[in-house]
């Protein structure tokens, strides 16, 4: 099972406030123990949304708004993708995880990443084969 690991912003990462020595140091501790146990597939943190942009969907119209975005504890500071055997082991590893967010109140979100199977028969051979030749392609880059 795959698990998307989100590390929730707080206003110190929307204002751009770089992490410490310390936190760096412990956070790529952590990330070695990952890695160690097999689990960690990738990670990495985000820049704050003042310097990203959001696409807007209606119809067939698409509009652009620029960062910074409100509701700060609605973005995201960072993530990890992992690959472990359930919800709670993914739950005990982010247990385990320096807090984020020092000296503040932090919060880091677990969703499960869909699987092919999920999809059920609409997700056809066809469409099967074109997943794997895009997945096959993005690794090459």
């Amino acid at each position: 099972m795959r698990f998307m690991i989100i590390v929730k912003a707080s206003p110190d990462s929307e204002a751009g406030v770089m992490p410490s020595e310390e936190l760096m140091t412990a956070m790529g501790n952590f990330n070695e123990e990952l890695v160690k146990a097999g689990i960690l597939i990738d990670c990495d943190g985000l820049q704050p949304s003042s310097k990203g942009a959001r696409v807007r969907f209606s119809g067939d119209q698409r509009t652009v708004i620029d960062g910074p975005f409100a509701a700060t504890k609605e973005l995201i500071a960072g993530y990890w993708l992992w690959q472990v055997k359930s919800k709670e082991e993914a739950i005990e590893w982010v247990k385990r995880c320096p807090n984020p967010m020092p000296g503040t109140e932090a919060e880091i979100e677990i969703r499960q990443v869909y699987e092919a199977e999920d999809f059920g028969a609409e997700f056809t051979p066809q469409l099967r084969e074109q997943e794997e030749r895009v997945r096959t392609q993005a690794k090459k880059n």
